[in-house]
């Protein structure tokens, strides 16, 4: 097994730029040039693991977080579409208030077809009065205090088997492959 620390893209933090090294040197010299190529380079390696960096962004707008899923099985090099690594979108839904035993639906504004696929879908929920906060979907001994949520076509549902009412603040997150 790989060693934890050494998995992901990571940027490095020993790189050390002395500035008086900077005004020794002319700038037509081979050291300036091997400065610049090395500062290219530094600037490369952070755009390279920034771009592949999950986003702690939650907009209620769809949007690329960062993440990356292997090529899409369909297609191989005979394909007209090249297989590359397949970019994450990410919607948060601002929900609002759970039901009360019932199911509630609001609209996610996604445009469902043939190639949107989940990746993730999850929620938590804010008693903000009686300080409580629980997951989405949630599970629980007693079958009636369980909470469902599917995201379908059109709408995040969910819903609740007993009176979650008092959980006023809900958002769901949900994730997807767009090809």
């Amino acid at each position: 097994m790989a060693n934890p620390t050494s998995v992901g893209a990571f940027v490095p933090t020993t790189n050390v730029w002395d500035v008086s090294q900077l005004y020794a040197v002319e700038v037509t010299s081979p050291e300036f040039k091997e400065l610049l190529v090395r500062l290219y380079q530094n600037i490369n390696n952070i755009a390279n693991v920034l771009n592949i960096k999950d986003s702690g962004y939650y907009p209620l707008s769809e949007f690329v977080n960062g993440q990356l899923y292997f090529p899409n099985p369909a297609l191989s090099s005979a394909s007209s579409t090249y297989p590359a690594c397949r970019p994450v979108w990410r919607l948060a839904v601002n929900f609002g208030a759970l039901p009360n035993a019932a199911t509630k639906s609001v609209a996610h504004g996604l445009t469902a077809n043939s190639a949107l696929t989940s990746t993730r879908v999850y929620a938590a929920a804010s008693d903000t009065t009686g300080f409580n906060y629980i997951p989405i979907p949630y599970a629980s001994n007693t079958a009636g205090n369980s909470i469902e949520l599917n995201v379908d076509a059109t709408n995040v549902n969910i819903t609740t088997g007993s009176d979650r009412t008092n959980f006023t603040v809900c958002y769901v997150v949900f994730e997807c492959l767009k090809q």
